[in-house]
C-alpha cells in the first residue's frame, strides 16, 4: 500500500514564518497580503459576475415551465431547476468564503456538527453515484469538530466526487467519521482504480490529473482540498493500492459535543 501524508504547519510555525517575512528584505509578508487580496478579488468577481447569467437561466426556466407539457419535458425541466439551485448554493458559498478574508472575521474556525454536513453531501452525490452504478454510503455521525463549514464541505465534496469519478460501476464509496483521541478523522474510501506510487506525490499539484484520458475536470479538486486543509490546520493522509482503491483521511480537531 502506498501512503502519503500532508501535515499543515502549526500556528506557531505560521507565526514564526510571518515574523521572519516581515523583517526580511524581500517583503514576503507584503506579497502574501497581496496574494490574499487577489484571491478575495477573484472570488468577489466570480460571485458577482456569475449571478447575472444564473438569473437569465432561472428566468428562461420559469418561461419554459409555463409552456412545456409532456412528461419528458417536465423531467428535463426538473433537472434544470435542480442544477440552477445547486449553482446558486455554490455562489452563496463563494460569498461566505469571502468573509474568511476579513481581518476581524472569526469564521475561520467554527464548531461544526458533522451529521447535517454528511446529509447535505449525501443528497448532492446520491444521484451521480446512482447513475454510475456506484453504492455511496455515508455512515451517520454525531461527531462535532472545529473547522469551517464552507471549506470542510468543499473538502468533502471534492474527495467524494473524485472517489465516484475513479470508481468503476458496481463499486462502493464509503464516508465515515472516526474519533481518534482528540481528533476526528474523516475517511473517504473507495474500491476504484487506485493511485500509483509515481502519481501519489503529485496528486495535490494544480492541474495534475491521474487519468489524462478523461475529458471532464481541470485537475484542481485535490489542489483545493490541500489548500483548504492547510488553511484550517487539518492534516491529510492518502493510502492507496493500484487497482484496489484509495482511502483519504482528513484529520480535524474534535470539539465539545454541546455544539448546536
Amino acid at each position: 500500500m502506498e501512503t502519503i501524508s500532508f501535515a499543515a504547519r502549526s500556528r506557531a510555525e505560521h507565526s514564526a514564518a510571518s515574523a521572519g517575512a516581515a523583517i526580511g528584505f524581500n517583503n514576503l509578508g507584503r506579497v502574501a497580503q497581496s496574494n490574499n487580496d487577489l484571491c478575495a478579488a477573484l472570488l468577489a468577481i466570480a460571485g458577482h459576475d456569475l449571478r447575472q447569467p444564473l438569473q437569465v437561466i432561472i428566468g428562461a426556466r420559469d418561461i419554459l415551465a409555463r409552456t412545456l407539457n409532456s412528461t419528458v419535458e417536465r423531467v428535463q425541466l426538473a433537472r434544470i431547476e435542480d442544477a440552477t439551485s445547486k449553482l446558486s448554493d455554490k455562489l452563496d458559498q463563494v460569498v461566505d468564503a469571502l468573509r474568511l478574508f476579513e481581518p476581524s472575521s472569526g469564521g475561520r474556525q467554527q464548531i461544526i456538527s458533522l451529521g447535517p454536513v454528511f446529509e447535505q453531501v449525501e443528497a448532492e452525490f446520491a444521484e451521480p453515484a446512482r447513475l454510475k452504478g456506484i453504492r455511496l454510503r455515508l455512515i451517520p455521525t454525531r461527531a462535532v469538530v472545529s473547522s469551517n463549514a464552507v471549506l470542510l464541505r468543499g473538502i468533502l465534496c471534492n474527495l467524494i466526487g473524485n472517489a465516484i469519478a475513479y470508481t468503476p460501476p458496481g463499486g462502493c464509496v464509503l464516508v465515515a467519521a472516526r474519533r481518534r483521541g482528540a481528533a476526528v478523522h474523516l475517511e473517504i474510501r473507495d474500491n476504484g482504480v487506485g493511485i500509483s506510487a509515481t502519481d501519489l506525490a503529485d496528486i495535490f499539484k494544480p492541474f495534475h490529473r491521474v487519468d489524462t484520458t478523461r475529458a471532464d475536470g481541470l485537475g484542481l479538486g485535490l489542489f483545493i482540498v490541500q489548500c483548504a486543509a492547510a488553511f484550517l490546520g487539518h492534516r491529510i493522509e492518502v493510502h492507496s493500492v493500484l487497482g484496489r482503491g484509495s482511502r483519504f483521511v482528513v484529520a480535524t480537531n474534535a470539539a465539545p459535543s454541546r455544539a448546536p
